[in-house]
């Protein structure tokens, strides 16, 4: 099925040194972008990550130290793929909970300012949790009656993923052909990319975790003025940080 799109839809990947949103880097990054009208165009960066990437990410990705040594770093690409992302929504597997943050603070590392919070999530592996609960190479065989090989290369899951939604589409009548709908049917309550601040039923922003969670950030901040800066100090996201900042900020004023 044709995807219905207003704005041009990026599908992407990363390869990393590891799974930690705040610590690690990126080594692979791959994108498809789908035009409204169709054209499909992509593109894959190795990446440098400036530090050791461990023999356990080499094992998932093959990607090793001297694979990247000569490559650019993201700081030196960044640019470039921001460019790319202007005016496009995004779709990935399991984009949500870790491509999109951790592609979000590579942005903020590398001082590129780029705005995703206006941008429409696909996270196609919600979508495939809701409706089969499996991997990626089992979607990719249910919908798409193939195997997946070269799994764990940034490519070969870009093109995967672009399949397996297209797929679905096909495969449920219930799903609305649109990026808007299937955005919020995947959308989550976060105020940060890492979920560690989340908006509650009246559109407020609580911790969700710690010994405030569930509470307001806005009363935790007034009420214990050295939690911020505990925050500020410890190993949490630069955008759970800038969340952060942009709350104390707006109460102030």
């Amino acid at each position: 099925m044709q995807l219905n799109l207003k704005n041009p839809l990026v599908f992407f990947d990363l390869e990393t040194t590891g799974t930690n949103v705040a610590t690690d880097r990126i080594v692979e990054i791959s994108y498809l972008k789908v035009m409204p009208n169709g054209e499909e165009r992509s593109k894959t960066y190795r990446v440098n990550p400036e530090m050791h990437i461990p023999e356990s990410a080499s094992e998932v990705h093959g990607i090793k130290d001297e694979d990247v040594a000569d490559c650019p770093t993201f700081r030196e690409i960044g640019k470039l793929i921001a460019e790319e992302l202007k005016g496009c929504d995004l779709a990935g597997y399991n984009s949500n909970r870790f491509d999109i943050p951790l592609l979000a603070e590579e942005f903020l590392r590398a001082d590129i300012n780029l705005d995703l919070s206006k941008r429409k999530f696909i996270d196609v592996m919600v979508i495939y949790q809701k409706m089969e609960q499996r991997t990626l190479s089992a979607a990719y065989k249910f919908y798409c009656n193939k195997d997946l090989e070269n799994a764990h290369s940034a490519d070969a899951d870009t093109r995967a993923t672009y399949e397996v939604l297209k797929a679905q589409l096909d495969y449920y009548p219930q799903l609305e052909n649109d990026v808007e709908a299937l955005s919020k049917m995947v959308h989550n309550k976060n105020a940060d990319f890492a979920g560690r601040i989340v908006f509650n039923e009246k559109g407020e922003e609580v911790f969700n975790f710690g010994k405030y969670k569930g509470q307001l950030v806005a009363e935790v901040l007034r009420r214990d003025t050295g939690y911020y800066g505990w925050i500020m100090n410890s190993d949490f996201t630069l955008n759970t940080k800038q969340v952060l900042t942009n709350i104390k900020l707006r109460e102030k004023c």
